[in-house]
Formats: C-alpha cells, sequence, structure tokens
C-alpha cells in the first residue's frame, strides 16, 4: 500500500468515526502533498505526483515545523495550542517509519561512510547522499549532517 493510500484510508476512517483533530491533521498532509504535486508539475512538466520518499520527507518537514512550533506556544504560555501542535505530530508520526535509534544512526553514518570512501569534508555531501537515499523519515539529518561534518573532519 503507497503513503497516498495509507493516507486516503486514514482520512475516510476519520471521516466516518467524525474525529475532527484527527481529519484536520490529515487534510493537512495531503494539502502539502498536493501543492509539491503541483509544484512538482509546473516546474518540470512531470505529470506523476511526488513519490513515496518525496511524501515522508513532507512529513518529517511538518512534524520539525509543528516541534518548533509546540516549543514556542509554550514559551508563550499558550499551552492550548502547544497541545493542538502535539497531537497534530501524533498523527503525522503514524505515517512516519521508526525513527532509527542514536546507534543505529551512527552505524547508517559508518555504513556511508564506508560505502562512498568519504576521507574528507568535501565528501559529506556524498554520504549525505546515501543516507538521505536510505533513511528519509527516519532520521534527523541536521543533526545526522552535524556529526557527518564531525567524523570527516576529524
Amino acid at each position: 500500500m503507497t503513503m497516498r493510500e495509507r493516507l486516503s484510508a486514514a482520512l475516510k476512517a476519520a471521516m466516518k468515526a467524525q474525529e475532527a483533530d484527527r481529519l484536520s491533521a490529515l487534510r493537512l498532509i495531503n494539502a502539502a502533498i498536493k501543492d509539491r504535486d503541483i509544484a512538482a508539475r509546473t516546474g518540470e512538466g512531470g505529470e506523476g505526483g511526488v513519490s513515496d520518499a518525496e511524501i515522508l520527507a513532507i512529513l518529517g518537514k511538518m512534524v520539525k515545523q509543528r516541534q518548533e512550533s509546540a516549543r514556542i506556544y509554550e514559551e508563550g504560555g499558550r499551552l492550548e495550542l502547544a497541545e493542538k501542535e502535539l497531537a497534530e505530530i501524533r498523527v503525522i508520526e503514524e505515517f512516519l517509519p521508526r525513527q532509527l535509534s542514536a546507534a543505529e544512526v551512527e552505524a547508517a553514518i559508518d555504513a556511508a561512510v564506508a560505502e562512498v570512501g568519504a576521507t574528507g569534508i568535501r565528501d559529506m555531501g556524498k554520504v549525505m547522499g546515501v543516507l538521505k537515499a536510505r533513511h528519509t523519515g527516519q532520521m534527523d539529518f541536521a543533526a545526522a549532517g552535524a556529526t557527518v561534518k564531525a567524523r570527516l573532519a576529524g
């Protein structure tokens, strides 16, 4: 079952169960995917929609945005808005693969460095490309990038 099919089924189930908050979050996900579909069509003339890997990247970005918003709301004393953001994160994360543990991220970085034969900071882009191809949605690439940079610099 593709990501689009999973999202569509979840949307229908939320409608039938009259889960307003869940339905709202699922509609936001669909809107973000449709925006990317439109951007892909107008940019290169492609007719197909975005791939599952791209959908995972969209979902990962949505989680990060909501985490930042929740943090800002909590700092501002708007706990009800922070809780709404956290509820949306829980819905989005249902469609993301399991996040890798710190040890698994280290192992993935080691494997990517070895595969590329990276010897210095110049090879960082190649290593990150391998990581993104294999682990989209499973790790925080900003943190992984810092780790890769430290490993290749030292």
